[in-house]
């Protein structure tokens, strides 16, 4: 019977399948997203909190968009403990679904001048759910790209881990581009009446297509051989993967945590807020700020993949700590273009930020998969991502929009990316370039334990260097 070390690498063609369905997934999982974002931003604050001032309905919109993120660490730690245990492929359809539902149920919603203080509560239960889906499909997603990569050879990790990836900027313009169309289709009243129900009802229809593409993949092999591998050795049990993550991975995560608060923070406030210091500060039409984002989601696509080969070339450090460098300096100018009023000085504005945002968010998958065991990979990489979303992505809107109430500026709000890129100069500084690591060499503590105590010298080996969970 062939060793599962032995399994034949997937052929490129193979290769493509998965990360296409990997992009798919992801893309859909967030326009699910991005839309509850957009529309935080330019309706909801209407049709939800009516009774307050507009730029305080503003930060309640924004609240229900926060309560999102605070679902996204328990997915991380739910779907990371099934996805180590059982697989990366059923968890991911699983989250596709949790999403898909909740997208379209929000396009059912009672408003508030139906149903009174209930439309709100509803609102917030269904964005907890889409929080909890997206907590588990980010890790699955990136995990099963890299893993299948790593079987193809040729060093090409960064960028084929960086497709995933792409998925963000692919949603943000999916679900810019339809409401951009429905604004410019629409009349205000119209819009506000029905028409922002259509962008959440379409995704009824892209989650079927996320399924029948997501069915269609095979199973991690660098999971799949180390489940072989587990059986095997009929060990008693395994740590839970998030004990063993804790146990011995605990400063990846802190690094992990660390590296996302500009890519998180930066993300958010060139993408969310825009809208709000466009139509609000810089006295913009809701359709420039929209057509903004959407030119600036279209370039970041481009950018990623070549950010991923790049990280291939000079490491997962090197290209991180550009992006973080760049954002953290244009932050100011960022804020003086939009003051421009004028639509092209803002276009250059959101892209070159999506640029250097991309600098990190492509080398992110790869570099996150590179630091855990395979049997906590998924545990790893979702709780280092999503713990830091709560203290970075899910509060940033907020802060930023009541930065602005309180100096009428843009000033302090690049003051408070800027800290946020010195945090993850200062996390990825201390990190180790993780650029030749093997998945399928690094081996669960659990298992390397088990092995140990076989013999004084395995023991002794053991306690040097398999502790680490790490090849």
């Amino acid at each position: 019977m062939p060793s599962p070390a032995t399994a034949s690498p997937p052929a490129p063609a193979s290769l493509r399948r998965i990360v296409a369905a990997s992009l798919i997934g992801t893309t859909i999982e967030w326009y699910d997203f991005f839309l509850y974002g957009s529309a935080a931003a330019l309706v909801f604050n209407k049709l939800f909190f009516p009774d307050s001032d507009p730029l305080v309905g503003t930060l309640l919109s924004f609240l229900t968009y926060a309560v999102g993120f605070a679902a996204r660490p328990i997915g991380a730690l739910v779907f990371g403990h099934y996805g180590d245990r059982l697989g990366r492929k059923r968890l991911l359809v699983l989250s596709l679904l949790l999403m898909g539902g909740a997208t379209f149920a929000i396009g059912l919603l009672p408003t508030h001048a139906t149903v009174g203080s209930a439309a709100p509560v509803l609102l917030t239960a269904l964005r907890l759910v889409q929080g909890f889906a997206l907590g588990g499909e980010w890790g699955g997603a990136v995990l099963l790209a890299s893993e299948h990569s790593d079987q193809a050879g040729g060093n090409r990790r960064g960028f084929w881990a960086s497709w995933p990836q792409t998925g963000a900027p692919a949603g943000q313009l999916l679900a810019t581009g339809v409401l951009s169309a429905l604004t410019a289709l629409l009349s205000d009243a119209a819009f506000e009446s029905w028409g922002w129900r259509v962008p959440f009802l379409l995704s009824g229809v892209l989650v079927l297509v996320g399924m029948w593409i997501r069915l269609s993949v095979d199973e991690s092999p660098v999971f799949k051989e180390a489940l072989a591998r587990a059986e095997s050795r009929k060990q008693e049990a395994e740590q839970p993967p998030i004990v063993a993550v804790l146990r011995h991975h605990w400063r990846d995560v802190l690094v992990a945590m660390g590296a996302r608060m500009a890519e998180n923070i930066s993300y958010y406030v060139i993408t969310a807020f825009v809208l709000v210091y466009a139509t609000e500060q810089a006295d913009l039409g809701k359709q420039t700020a929209l057509n903004a984002v959407l030119i600036g989601s279209a370039v970041h696509f481009a950018v990623i993949p070549a950010w991923g080969a790049l990280s291939d070339r000079l490491g997962r450090r090197p290209v991180y700590l550009l992006g973080a460098a760049g954002v953290g300096a244009w932050a100011f100018p960022f804020f003086a273009l939009i003051d421009t009023r004028e639509f092209g000085w803002v276009i250059v504005a959101v892209t070159v930020g999506l640029v250097f945002h991309g600098a990190m968010y492509a080398p992110q998958a790869a570099f996150f998969s590179e630091m855990f065991a395979t049997r906590m990979r998924y545990s790893g990489a979702s709780i280092g991502a999503q713990f830091a979303s709560v203290a970075a992505g899910a509060p940033a809107p907020l802060i930023a929009t009541a930065l602005l109430a309180d100096y009428d500026s843009g000033t302090p709000i690049a003051l408070y990316v800027i800290v946020a890129a010195l945090l993850t100069l200062v996390a990825v500084g201390v990190a180790k370039e993780t650029r030749q690591r093997d998945l399928a060499a690094v081996e669960p503590t659990a298992s390397a334990t088990a092995n140990a105590s076989a013999s004084a010298s395995a023991s002794a080996s053991a306690a040097h260097h398999p502790t680490t969970g790490r090849a």
